[in-house]
């Protein structure tokens, strides 16, 4: 990767932004488009569709009859299987070209972007692909005087509308599931991200997936993402986005068809400390590493570090030596560890975090401030509070940047009380060295993934969502696949 020029490719790229509908590349219908520019120093990188109400309609009535004429339901799972591996190998193949296109975006680095997002979003492929010919139905235990078979079957027209922090993994696992069980799906990435969706749909039909199968349609969220998830002929929505739409998507359902609704929402994520955890550094290390990964643009990010008032002086001391390690830079140089922030308003929020936790008393150890505004672009350094209470801002709310709050306990019970008074519910670490207390505490934390010892460890084969308003259902592992098929009771007469 370091032979490569980033900087030369980037200047040479000039990504499409027409809408992909029906296995074609298309205009808006009202031939609206907005201008798409990268945080990474606010170049304009094209015009992008803006799509509309009608376009959305286009796209839906284009996957409900790929739907209903079953030209991709009715193939034999292992033909299905086939084609969505070809679809993974085809990513892999064109990985130098999506990783640059997710880098200008939305500004991540490009090292991750390459090692990360694009091996990522085509083992999730690859791994439906396996799953799916693998998967077999029940038969219920009846009297002999009848035969009940308990089946799955794809739902229908899927709606898949996804974030900009990870565009090409978060449609990744809304696509593997939702195609592999032979549904149609319209996706609407964000319109701070769209590039990679709509590269990611040619590479499909190049692999074999039939026209109509797989749509993209940018476009803003009032607009596009609204007209989706309000569509009659859409069956169920899978959204990843903030707990505020989230709610959004219920409401839609509710005033449409009562479509199905998995939404994927925000987090706060505790990091529990415990004095008997003698490693102090390699949990610093692990915690700046997660905390700051993706600019800290990342719904698991372990925002509120809960240490052991005994430790926490030196623990405190380690987070503020790792924080300059993670220094922003240029995105599209391959040595950078933290880059852009997605735009201007999403720097400017975390700012007003930041203000906000100096307001009210918190000790800024590291970081605070905007970087390389000479550049044009949109960097905050990694930032890391300390004397913060759990009741102040910045340590209830959803930041989505690099800022860290420290909150320092007496015991088990104060760091429990702490961790589950949050809102919400997505992930939660637990670092000790007594194996009765990891379990203990593990139970207890209200969480969809409780980490022990660790925190970036992950895999496509474990479900991944969260308690109270972090959302409902998981994406990822199999159990992705109750999102997106139905349970079908056939009750058979034998005389």
């Amino acid at each position: 990767m370091s032979t490569i020029d980033w900087a030369a490719r980037a200047a040479d790229l000039r990504p499409d932004g027409r809408a992909l509908i029906d296995g074609r590349r298309v205009e808006a219908a009202d031939g609206q488009t907005f201008a798409k520019h990268s945080p990474i120093d606010n170049r304009l990188l094209g015009a992008v569709v803006r799509g509309q109400a009608a376009d959305i309609d286009a796209a839906v009535r284009a996957a409900r009859t790929a739907f209903d004429d079953r030209r991709w339901a009715g193939k034999a799972p292992a033909v299905r299987k086939k084609i969505l591996q070809r679809f993974s190998e085809k990513i892999l193949a064109a990985k130098e070209e999506l990783a640059l296109l997710e880098t200008l975006d939305m500004g991540k680095p490009i090292q991750y972007a390459l090692s990360v997002d694009v091996p990522s979003t085509a083992r999730c492929i690859a791994w439906y692909a396996e799953a799916v010919d693998k998967i077999y139905d029940e038969i219920a235990p009846t009297p002999d005087s009848a035969l009940a078979l308990i089946t799955r079957e794809a739902m229908g027209v899927i709606g898949a509308i996804v974030p900009w922090n990870y565009p090409m993994i978060m449609a990744a696992w809304k696509l593997g599931p939702a195609l592999a069980a032979g549904n149609s799906v319209v996706l609407k990435p964000s319109e701070k991200s769209p590039y990679t969706a709509l590269r990611l749909a040619e590479l499909a039909i190049e692999a074999g997936i039939p026209p109509g199968v797989f749509n993209v349609v940018p476009g803003f969220g009032h607009e596009a993402g609204e007209a989706l998830a309000l569509h009659m002929e859409v069956d169920a929505i899978g959204f990843t986005g903030s707990t505020r739409v989230g709610r959004r998507m219920l409401d839609y359902a509710g005033r449409s068809n009562l479509k199905r609704v998995y939404n994927e929402l925000g987090g706060k994520s505790a990091f529990l400390v415990f004095d008997d955890f003698k490693d102090l550094g390699r949990a610093a290390r692990t915690v700046a590493g997660s905390m700051f990964f993706n600019q800290g643009e990342s719904c698991n990010a372990p925002s509120r570090v809960l240490v052991h008032e005994s430790v926490a002086e030196e623990f405190v001391g380690l987070i503020a030596a790792e924080a300059p390690k993670y220094a922003p830079g240029d995105p599209l140089n391959p040595a950078t560890e933290l880059g852009a922030l997605v735009d201007e308003t999403q720097m400017k929020t975390v700012l007003g975090y930041i203000d906000a936790g100096h307001a009210d008393g918190g000790r800024c150890v590291a970081g605070g401030q905007r970087a390389r505004a000479e550049t044009g672009g949109f960097y905050v350094e990694p930032t890391v509070f300390d004397g913060i209470r759990n009741d102040m801002k910045i340590a209830r709310e959803e930041i989505f940047g690099p800022v860290m709050s420290i909150i320092r306990f007496k015991d088990e019970a104060e760091a429990l009380q702490l961790a589950n008074s949050s809102s919400y519910g997505l992930q939660a670490s637990v670092w000790s060295d007594n194996i009765n207390r990891a379990h203990r505490v593990a139970r207890a934390l209200r969480a969809g993934t409780v980490h022990v010892n660790q925190y970036d460890e992950d895999d496509i084969t474990v479900p991944f969502g969260g308690y109270k308003q972090s959302g409902n259902g998981r994406d990822k592992s199999l159990h992705a696949f109750d999102k997106y098929t139905e349970l079908k009771t056939t009750w058979i007469r034998i005389d």
